[in-house]
């Protein structure tokens, strides 16, 4: 699954420099699958309805120009959601999205210092500056992208032009890097601040997080042992 999530940024942006609708449909349709992919395995009968309606729809309208619009949404609407996630959670009342991972980590066993629930809150914080940064960079230079932006979908003359072309670096590459580095630049750096942690390594955290995420998404599934 990670290897196919590498490769849908590829293809999107291949598929964006290609100016080739059904290559644009087939990226999405990719990322449909990707979005699916649990369910599907699971084989329920909602996630392979969804699959069929979705790459049914895609494929009626491969020969026009709706791939052209519908290929700005994914960047915005995925990265929108993140900062969403993150966000939703500083709320006041409630307890930041980081913070609940390092407690689920942990355990009730361990007395967390201030220190580190201080560290987690800001680190949410962070995670959600940059996510809306993104979201931001993303809409504006897709409403100003050129050929085909969503304004000029709209018939509006944007007053600043970007090439598609740089869109399409920013929104299907740059965007994941970003997220990457920070990722691994933020675990180096709390290797450091807090070397006494509940996970061995990068591959070890990074493992133990889809996990909770996967016992988020179904509770009966209990947690995993190392060796699954």
């Amino acid at each position: 699954m990670i290897l196919m999530g590498v490769s849908y940024p590829l293809l999107a942006h291949v598929a964006v420099l290609s100016g080739r609708p059904g290559l644009i449909a087939a990226s999405i349709g990719w990322l449909v699958v990707l979005t699916l992919l649990p369910g599907l395995l699971r084989r329920r009968p909602a996630a392979w309805v969804a699959l069929a309606a979705a790459l049914f729809g895609l494929y009626a309208v491969a020969g026009s120009a709706a791939p052209r619009f519908l290929q700005f949404l994914p960047p915005i609407l995925m990265i929108g959601f993140m900062a969403w996630v993150f966000g939703h959670t500083l709320r006041h009342g409630r307890m930041p999205l980081i913070e609940s991972i390092v407690r689920a980590l942990h355990g009730p066993q361990d007395d967390l210092n201030e220190d580190i629930i201080s560290y987690a809150r800001r680190l949410t914080a962070v995670w959600t500056v940059l996510f809306v940064l993104l979201a931001v960079i993303n809409i504006a230079l897709a409403l100003c992208a050129k050929p085909g932006g969503l304004l000029l979908s709209f018939g509006v003359q944007p007053a600043v032009t970007m090439p598609l072309s740089l869109w399409s670096l920013f929104a299907n590459v740059l965007n994941y890097l970003l997220v990457a580095a920070l990722f691994i630049g933020e675990f180096a750096f709390r290797r450091r601040r807090f070397p006494q942690q509940p996970y061995r390594g990068l591959l070890d955290f990074t493992r133990k997080v889809v996990n909770l995420a996967a016992l988020v998404r179904n509770p009966s599934a209990g947690p995993r042992s190392p060796g699954r």
